[in-house]
């Protein structure tokens, strides 16, 4: 009978915890969507960005479908790359000044759930919306349209990818504030595999398609078990320097 009452004072006492634990999520998320969109000018900035770079393209090179259908895809996901470093200098760092990163461990979150909040936030709000502005971009590049699926498709697995390594990237600025070119570079290097899959996927014959989509999901799978771990390390470290 004593082992039994110990067990449901137990069990109540994981339920208390866990119920804590998701109104403590629930609460960071709500604190993210409401600062994103008090700023929402960031996020049509790095969108206006994109189609800016894509229109700039159009009028340098002029109505010649041929170069079109040669660097399209690449040249989206460049800029795409290049709009999603914008998005994301500060992944840490604002929460880091002001101590927002020491309220949330101290609340009962482990810096790895923080970490991954982190990630489903940034990619909601600021990768999520390339969805709807990539099509435009494929009818200003005069993009074939059975391509389109395709792209959408490999943007939402590689962007993914992108924000872990973006996650990765910013936790290490954290450790040497002086230099932060250094995080960006990093997404650079590690982002040419995935855009070179990425590409190859549309490009691709019918029977390759899935071969490849399976690689970069394996890749995909890889940085989100990472992330969280190499992340949270640093932000560790960089708390302990301050």
């Amino acid at each position: 009978m004593q082992k039994i009452n110990l067990f449901i004072i137990k069990l109540k006492t994981s339920y208390t915890n866990f119920i804590q634990t998701m109104i403590c999520i629930a609460s960071i998320f709500k604190r993210e969507y409401l600062l994103t969109f008090r700023n929402f000018y960031d996020i049509l900035m790095v969108l206006i960005f994109f189609l800016l770079g894509v229109l700039i393209f159009v009028f340098a090179i002029g109505p010649d479908k041929k170069i079109y259908s040669q660097i399209g895809i690449g040249l989206i996901w460049t800029l795409l790359l290049f709009s999603s470093n914008l998005s994301i200098k500060k992944f840490y760092q604002d929460d880091f000044e002001d101590g927002s990163t020491i309220l949330f461990y101290i609340s009962g979150i482990s810096f790895e759930i923080i970490v991954i909040i982190k990630i489903v936030t940034n990619w909601l709000f600021f990768q999520s919306p390339f969805l709807l502005i990539i099509p435009i971009a494929c009818l200003m590049l005069e993009i074939e349209q059975d391509k389109i699926p395709l792209l959408l498709l490999t943007f939402a697995i590689g962007s993914l990818i992108l924000t872990s390594l973006s996650s990765i990237s910013n936790s290490m600025n954290l450790l040497n504030d002086k230099n932060i070119v250094i995080g960006s570079v990093i997404v650079m290097l590690f982002s040419i595999p995935i855009i070179i899959f990425s590409v190859a996927i549309v490009e691709a014959q019918v029977d390759l398609i899935k071969a490849q989509i399976k690689i970069l999901l394996g890749i995909l799978m890889i940085f989100l078990a990472i992330t969280p771990w190499i992340s949270a390390y640093c932000i560790r470290i960089a708390l302990q320097n301050k």
